[in-house]
Formats: structure tokens, sequence, C-alpha cells
């Protein structure tokens, strides 16, 4: 007898009709937005650039997978969703994923994804932060003013004995404290490191070739250092100065800070018992610390409000008015920490489970890589849509998550969308843009 319901799964009835469901349905992807990232893929010709990085010692007789065939498939996987290298053994035989990546047969497994990985080195990571920034050079079809660079660090926590993994007593957990650079809302650089080193470690190297690079194709352009403080380091200071570039970053509070402080932090409090209003008053001074060379500008912030004196502390070389530069210029840093999350929880930049530390490394490019697709769609795309802010999980549910029914014959490759998808308009809109752009 032959049992044809073995894969069938039964639901409760609708309308007096019973309802089942079953994997059966054939040549049917939930992602057919690949053909969007899969396009400005196309015109940034980034993952084309990044393959000519690898260097491809396999025999070529038994080369079944191209480097940039692989990469595609990894960072787009990436960007709609895929993390683990397992979902490929599902999703290399998506002809979907197939036609985003120029392939019209079964694309590499998850251990062959892994072997590839595993070919990662210190030049790779080196190679693709040029084309990183290279992309965000090219993005500028004017000569920029001013450009904001944001440093922070955040913990990627590991679970297993992987290479570099060391206690950090802050985070209260084993971890790598990856360094991350934003300029707005483009990636620059996302820098793997171990935990037991300090913060900044490393941010001054980064800062100077950014600023090399930035000046041999915009001498005059304005640049700003900024940072928690974390990055408060005398030597950066001392750097900048001599370049001619400018900083703004936090300091931590100690005696000396809070005494110059003190009569503007009564002041507050003062206020604040008589109207009950959270009072911010702004002042500042020169101060220098014992490990500087000279005396800086810090900007001091007296804060109080219902739950107690809350003062604060920037040491900066701009000009301008104390509450300006600290509220216009550095809390807007505070924005970097949303690129970042998106990193982490969207595009998975902390799954850096490899055993050993350049694969992790390029496991975070990876995700640098697809966050910067994203960006770009962004960008290029939907400025004058509903979607101009949305996040990468937005832009992935909304535009990528789309079902469809495909064919696929010696001439044609058809993607039937689902007719019931509720943004067509807005898609129809993306892939204009998106061609108009190429």
């Amino acid at each position: 007898m032959t049992n044809c319901t073995i894969n069938q799964l039964t639901f409760p009835r609708s309308k007096k009709r019973n309802v089942y469901a079953n994997f059966d349905g054939g040549s049917i992807t939930s992602d057919g937005g690949v053909l969007l990232l899969r396009e400005i893929d196309r015109s940034l010709k980034l993952t084309e650039q990044v393959a000519k990085i690898f260097k491809d010692e396999r025999d070529p007789a038994y080369i079944e997978h191209t480097i940039e065939t692989m990469l595609k498939q990894r960072i787009y996987g990436i960007a709609l969703g895929y993390e683990d290298l397992n979902d490929h053994d599902a999703i290399r035989k998506d002809i979907a994923f197939q036609t985003a990546v120029n392939q019209d047969k079964n694309l590499a497994s998850s251990p062959t994804l892994c072997r590839f990985e595993n070919t990662a080195n210190r030049a790779v990571a080196v190679a693709i932060h040029k084309i990183m920034i290279d992309q965000f050079i090219a993005s500028f079809n004017e000569v920029p003013t001013e450009l904001v660079l944001d440093f922070d660090s955040t913990d990627d926590i590991v679970h297993g004995d992987q290479v570099g993994k060391y206690y950090h007593g802050y985070y209260r957990n084993y971890c790598f404290l990856p360094l991350y650079v934003f300029c707005g809302k483009q990636l620059l650089v996302s820098y793997l490191r171990t935990s037991n080193k300090d913060a900044a470690l490393h941010s001054r190297a980064i800062l100077f070739l950014l600023v090399k690079r930035f000046r041999q194709v915009w001498p005059n352009v304005k640049i700003i250092f900024r940072g928690d403080s974390g990055f408060c380091r005398h030597e950066m200071f001392e750097w900048a100065d001599k370049n001619n570039v400018f900083y703004i970053t936090g300091i931590a509070q100690n005696p000396n800070l809070k005494k110059a402080l003190a009569p503007l932090m009564t002041e507050a409090a003062v206020t604040f018992e008589q109207t009950k209003q959270k009072q911010r008053l702004f002042t500042d001074f020169q101060y220098g610390a014992k490990t500087w060379k000279r005396k800086r500008r810090i900007i001091g912030k007296a804060e109080h409000t219902s739950e107690g004196a809350n003062p604060r502390f920037i040491v900066t070389n701009l000009e301008g008015s104390s509450q300006d530069l600290y509220d216009n210029k550095y809390c807007a840093r505070g924005n970097m920490e949303n690129r970042i999350k998106d990193q982490q929880l969207y595009l998975f930049s902390d799954r850096t489970s490899c055993s050993n530390w350049w694969p992790n490394q390029l496991r975070l490019l990876f995700s640098s890589l697809a966050y910067i697709l994203l960006e770009r769609l962004r960008e290029c795309a939907l400025q004058a849509t509903e979607f101009a802010q949305a996040s990468i999980e937005t832009i992935r549910l909304k535009i990528f998550k789309i079902g469809a029914v495909i064919t696929r014959n010696t001439r044609t490759i058809r993607f039937m969308l689902s007719s019931s998808y509720p943004y067509q308009a807005l898609f129809k809109l993306i892939y204009e843009q998106l061609m108009g752009f190429g």
C-alpha cells in the first residue's frame, strides 16, 4: 500500500474544509526579494571585488563552486536571515538563491563553505577593509566638507573554546571585543580583537590610516574623531592636534573634574528643588591629566533630575558653545549603537563560532559586507519611501521575504511573486531606482 500522507500535516478545519500541509510545493521560495539584493550588488560590484582578493589554491579539475559564487551565497544568506552554515544545506537548492549567484545548479554545501572560510588570513581582512573604505568614498557624488568618524567597541560573547577567548570583567563573560568605525550610517571598519586588551587598542593606527586615505581624495575635508570615554587617550589627542584632526570624546569622572563642576552642580540642585524640573547647565574649562602634555578644553554638563545628580564631561578641540557641542556633536554618537545593533542582532556579526581566529574575522566581515549592501539599498532606493529610515530587520521582512513560484527552463527563469504581496508598488519603485543606479 502506498503511504502518500507520511509528510502531511493536519490542521483544524476551516469552513468545514479539511486543512493539510506538506513540503511538496516544488520550486517555491520565501526569498523572492533576493533579486533586489543581487541588483544592488551588481551595481556596486562589491562581491566581485572581494572575490579577487582570495587566492584559490584548489585543484581546478575539482572546482565546482567559484570563490565569487560562495561569497555571494554566504553574504546574501546573512542579509536574508540565514546565519548558520547548516542553513545552506537546504537553501543551496533554492532556485532563487541559485539565480541570485548566477548558477543553475545546487550551490555550495556547508562543509565546502566552512573550508572556504578557513582560508582567511590577515591579508584578506586588510584587503576587504580597503574595499569597504573605497565603497564609502565612491558613495559621494560631491566632495564632503566634514566627516565624523565614530569609534566604538562592543562585546561578542563566545561559548566555545575559540582562539583568542578571554574573560572580560566589565561584560562579565568570555568574549571578543570588536572595534567598529562608522561615518553616519556607513560602515568603515569591523575589526575583531581579543577582550584582554585596552578598549581603544589600535584605534589611533586605524584613525591614521583612515585620515591618510580620505585626504588623498579630499585634501581639505574636516575630520572629527568621536568616541566615548573608552577612547579618551592622550596619544590620540596629541596625534590629532599635530595632524589637523578634530576630536570630541567622553572623559571619565575624577575628583578634579567634579571639583571644577561643583558650583554649577550646586546651582542645578537648588533650582531643581525649587522647580522640580530637570536642570541642565553647561560650562567649559581647561584641564590637563597627569599623562597629558598640555591642558585641553573640557565641557562639563551639570545635570540634576529626580534621580539625583548626573555630571558628565567631554574633551574636545572643537570650537563652539558648550551645550551645542554636547547636544549636537557628542550625543549624536548614540546613533552608532543602533548601527551596531543592526550588525549583531540582524546580520549576526557575533556568529563567531569558528575554532580559529581569522575565519571568525572573516565572518565578521561577511556581516559587514551584507550591511553595506543593505545600507546602500536604503540610501539609493528607499529615500523617497516610508522605509527611508527602516532597520535592517524591517527591510528584510518587508522587501526580501516574498513568496514566489519559480519556473526555469533553457531560456527563461520566471519569478511569479505572490499576488497578495502588500508592497508591490514599493518593489517596482526599488526595481526602477536600482536599474537607473546601475
